[in-house]
């Protein structure tokens, strides 16, 4: 899952990027209210973590206008022990749930997965296609009834094309949706990652899964 996390405590912002990505989360982090309004409305996220206290504009201005423009991405709120009445005011604005500090990454991870799994429906929990069958919960992976194990980073791009079969993905939207915005954009990740990916998932070079599109990207065959 790719997650935006707006938080404006540096430590704190530190501290759930690094636990979320040690969970394979892809994670972009901001500070401000206008910032995040911005990412939220202009990049595809699977939730956001979003702090009430922020400078720009502060979390509930961001969570009510998202949900005026129909944005339904899950939020989750950070708080303030003491703000009962945020929370409450955050939760009739269509917050999903909502964490007070200080918390455990463990916990902050269960709630992501299960807004994410409430807003999206169990039965998108699986992707199947070709015989090949993905679980994001347990991020197993097989094919027929032969597990295949995979690294983070081939799960999430499996994960990404499989979601949007037949469309196609450019370098530039993969790099950013799977490896954040920290790499140079003409980098050979993606190509060998793909490379490997193929090996594992199809190795009948015959059939193959992940369709090459010379000159402009990846796309999942659809099947």
């Amino acid at each position: 899952m790719r997650i935006l996390v707006v938080e404006d405590e540096k430590r704190i912002s530190s501290f759930v990027r690094k636990g979320l990505e040690e969970q394979n989360f892809g994670v972009d982090v901001c500070a401000d209210g206008n910032e995040a309004f911005l990412l939220a409305t202009t990049q595809r996220y699977d939730a956001i973590v979003l702090d009430i206290m922020l400078p720009g504009r502060d979390g509930l201005s961001v969570l009510k206008q998202l949900r005026s423009q129909k944005h339904t991405v899950p939020v989750i709120l950070l708080t303030a022990r003491t703000e009962l009445d945020d929370r409450i005011e955050g939760l009739n604005l269509g917050a999903d749930d909502y964490l007070t500090k200080p918390f455990y990454v463990e916990e902050l991870v269960a709630r992501l997965q299960a807004v994410v799994r409430r807003v999206s429906g169990e039965k998108l929990s699986l992707l199947r296609a070709a015989g090949l069958e993905v679980n994001l919960i347990t991020r197993e992976v097989k094919r027929g009834d032969k597990p295949i194990k995979l690294t983070a980073r081939e799960f999430s791009l499996l994960e990404y094309l499989m979601r949007s079969p037949g469309r196609v993905f450019t370098r530039t939207q993969i790099l950013e949706h799977v490896w954040g915005y920290n790499f140079d954009p003409n980098t050979n990740l993606i190509d060998v990652h793909v490379q490997r990916l193929r090996k594992k998932i199809s190795p009948d070079e015959k059939e193959q899964l992940i369709e090459t599109l010379r000159g402009v990207g990846y796309r999942f065959k659809k099947t």
